[in-house]
């Protein structure tokens, strides 16, 4: 199979090839370029050469237990006593003198006095924070904290070093199974040349070489083994069509070099197509999820999760500025991790994956917003369907279709063998109509 498929206007996957096209765009924005996450000691960009693998047994599916705490209340605080005199720069009042004082000196004890009584009554004793050992915090994260979340999610997060005859990169993965599983970037593996040295890292500090267990191009997806591993925690999966515009999210890898980071943001749109491309011509393309978490070179392959710490993406491409410069400027994106957790089924089972096409040729230059049918493959899921040369599909199902990626994307991001609905017009005259089509490799 060609890698290079998308710049040749060949058909969405599949043996036979793609004869989708594209409009030739690699989604320079004007002003950003797109480029895949995964560091590299010479700053160049990944090839994507396709690779098979051993066929391994399926993982089994794990996850980590949901810690329920209560939140600590929050104690009272003194009711600070304003005066009616300015307070000049530099003037400290008397009480605010003191207390400052007492923070630093020492242990603070006050007495209240009791409505009834009048008498002083003694008060809890309060401990200085200044001199509190940290061994004596109780509390632990509340439940669904970005704290709470990083300490379920990050023993499932691997740090990935590859080293190749000239150069190397980095990147990052996530454990899938007990026995060593990790799902990762097909640019982390693959883009530095072979033979490569695969060495994967845990957050407890245990190392392990790993091999590659198979790989695909077109979506950027790899399974890599660890040799000889066991009883690994394992990442749980979340449903990434659940997600909502606004949602929370937590990003965690190792962004030039830096193990274990983690950063924040929200899902800043769903089914974005984005398309990187390497140094040798190879390309893919993802139905992405868009986050302004800070994702940077050596993210790649590493998990978005929720705030439940289930598993909902896999950070992947991130803009860079007109200058070039790789690095987060809040444009980010991650791989939909039901459609990542699809392919990387396939490569364990069987190597290789089969992509569900449409079987049409899309017009790369058009003065319409969707994408225009140029021809059909003979025999193909369209022209089975009825769909006709010169229509235009502006809908996959209630998904809105205005490029040639975009309905590219829309069709990878289904199921092979599932039946979608195409909102196809004709755009001399405006007529519509919606055409069911079953999604095969031929």
């Amino acid at each position: 199979m060609n890698n290079d498929s998308f710049d040749r206007n060949q058909d969405t996957g599949g043996s036979a090839g793609n004869p989708y096209g594209n409009t030739g765009s690699d989604f320079a924005g004007g002003a950003a370029q797109w480029h895949s996450g995964r560091g590299s000691s010479d700053g160049t960009a990944s090839p994507y050469p396709r690779q098979t693998g051993n066929g391994q047994t399926p993982p089994p599916q794990g996850g980590f237990p949901t810690q329920g705490v209560t939140p600590t209340a929050p104690q009272p605080q003194p009711r600070r006593h304003r005066s009616n005199k300015r307070q000049g720069l530099g003037v400290v009042p008397v009480t605010a003198l003191m207390l400052t004082t007492a923070i630093l000196t020492g242990t603070i004890t006050g007495v209240v006095v009791s409505r009834d009584s009048q008498q002083p009554v003694p008060s809890a004793p309060q401990v200085n924070a200044l001199n509190e050992p940290a061994a004596h915090r109780t509390s632990l994260p509340a439940a669904g904290s970005v704290e709470d979340v990083a300490a379920s999610v990050l023993p499932a997060v691997v740090s990935i070093e590859v080293t190749g005859p000239t150069k190397a990169g980095e990147g990052s993965g996530s454990i899938i199974s007990a026995d060593g599983m990790i799902l990762t970037n097909n640019h982390v593996v693959t883009g530095v040349g072979e033979p490569a040295e695969i060495r994967v890292n845990l957050n407890d500090d245990r190392s392990y070489l790993a091999d590659i267990v198979a790989t695909d191009a077109q979506t950027d997806i790899a399974v890599i083994k660890l040799r000889e591993a066991k009883d690994l925690p394992v990442m749980t999966f979340g449903d990434s069509d659940d997600l909502t515009v606004g949602e929370q999210v937590v990003a965690i890898g190792s962004p030039l070099g830096l193990s274990a980071t983690v950063t924040t943001g929200i899902v800043s749109a769903l089914n974005r197509p984005v398309r990187a491309g390497g140094d040798r011509g190879e390309s893919s393309l993802i139905d992405a999820i868009q986050t302004d978490a800070a994702i940077n070179p050596g993210n790649s392959g590493g998990p978005l999760v929720n705030m439940e710490g289930q598993l909902i993406g896999m950070n992947s491409v991130i803009a860079s500025t007109a200058s070039g410069e790789a690095g987060s400027i809040g444009l980010g994106f991650a791989i939909p991790v039901n459609q990542a957790r699809r392919i990387a089924q396939q490569l364990i089972d069987t190597g290789v994956v089969t992509h569900p096409l449409l079987g049409v040729l899309l017009a790369q230059k058009s003065r319409y917003r969707g994408g225009l049918v140029e021809s059909l493959t003979p025999g193909g899921p369209a022209e089975r369907a009825g769909i006709r040369p010169g229509e235009l599909v502006l809908k996959v199902d209630d998904r809105v279709i205005d490029s040639n990626d975009a309905l590219i994307a829309a069709i990878r991001s289904h199921e092979f063998g599932e039946t979608v609905t195409l909102k196809v017009a004709d755009p001399e005259n405006g007529t519509s109509r919606d055409v069911e089509v079953t999604l095969t490799d031929s």
